[in-house]
């Protein structure tokens, strides 16, 4: 009921958060065990608790100490499979520390371990209709999301990423040269999915498309651009949103913009500070959503309705959102130079 490699992710509280990071991403566990000198455990750091730490300023310097869970839940060895898994279906949890009578750290419980990888049930549904402009002359005979990255079309990447992750219902919503996009795929047998696909008469934007869908859902689904390049756990998204208990959640990177000037701060005519060049940090939106079945109630029939416009609504009625700050590979492919860019980072991409 252990992973051959937990060793590998056990660290001490003084440990940086930058050092804790690149161990997790190594064992691809997506937790790090906190022990003492003497192998008592003092906490655990999950990829949640990482993307808390960043949302919240967190340099990468701090100690897992400051951000780690101190109070982590821990079962005993002798702790049968089935109660182990019952336990981590009841408090909705992916990972349990193993300890010994002495509270010891003597292995790891993960969910794929005690169930397998499964098929998760959310949709996803990937934007695919747009004109791509800005990548004309290319997209005059070929819609962008059939421009190709180390020889496979974008959304093909897109959609081998989703299936190896157990995202098996995709919908494509689909309007510029659509008939090209779905001869390609067809019903998305050769990549074990099922392909769906939602046309889109006039253009709806990145919400109003979803106004289209067949049905409602029973489990969140993910909404993503279909011209995004990412590495990041969908998995671990949907288990953020979750314990967020968000009804909308969005994926955000960090942007950093630095004045090219001395920045003047004055009190009426009075210079009160100087501040050279000065860097501001922003959280912008990397355009994946997750978001709950009750979301799509807020979105129009038939009216051009953007995913910014969606939130605002939400906050809004009070509806409590959330923002994942990602941390993993990300490209949006929207100019040339992105598309360059991507073909020279096809190692990267491409795994």
């Amino acid at each position: 009921m252990t992973k051959a490699n937990w060793q590998d992710i056990v660290i001490s509280p003084e440990t940086s958060l930058g050092e804790a990071i690149a161990k997790i991403d190594a064992s691809a566990l997506q937790v790090a065990l906190i022990s003492n000198p003497d192998r008592t455990l003092a906490g655990i750091l999950t990829d949640g608790d990482i993307r808390r730490a960043i949302l919240a300023g967190k340099n990468l310097q701090v100690s897992v100490a400051t951000v780690m869970n101190s109070q982590p839940t821990a079962v005993p060895a002798s702790m049968p499979r089935k109660n182990v898994l019952a336990l981590m279906r009841r408090k909705v949890i992916h990972h349990l520390p193993i300890v010994n009578e002495n509270n010891r750290v003597v292995g790891l419980a993960t969910l794929d371990d005690l169930i397998g990888a499964v098929e998760r049930p959310n949709w996803v549904v990937l934007m695919a209709g747009g004109l791509g402009t800005r990548l004309q002359p290319l997209t005059k005979e070929c819609p962008k999301p059939l421009l190709k990255v180390g020889g496979k079309p974008i959304l093909e990447i897109i959609i081998e990423s989703f299936a190896e992750q157990g995202f098996k219902q995709i919908f494509l919503s689909v309007n510029y040269k659509a008939e090209m996009i779905q001869d390609y795929f067809g019903e998305g047998e050769k990549w074990g999915v099922h392909l769906n696909y939602i046309h889109e008469k006039e253009r709806l934007g990145t919400a109003g498309a979803l106004s289209l869908l067949p049905e409602r859902p029973t489990t969140p689904m993910i909404v993503m651009n279909g011209d995004i390049l990412t590495r990041t756990s969908f998995d671990s998204l949907l288990n953020f949103h979750e314990a967020q208990d968000a009804v909308a959640t969005m994926a955000v990177r960090e942007y950093d913009f630095q004045v090219p000037y001395g920045v003047v701060r004055v009190d009426g005519t009075t210079i009160k500070a100087i501040e050279e060049k000065p860097l501001h940090r922003f959280f912008v939106n990397a355009g994946i959503y997750t978001l709950n079945p009750e979301v799509l109630e807020y979105i129009p029939k038939n009216t051009f309705f953007d995913m910014p416009t969606l939130f605002e609504h939400l906050i809004f009625a009070n509806k409590p959102t959330s923002a994942y700050p990602l941390r993993e590979y990300w490209l949006d492919i929207g100019r040339m130079s992105d598309l360059e860019k991507a073909n020279q980072q096809t190692g990267t991409i491409i795994e």
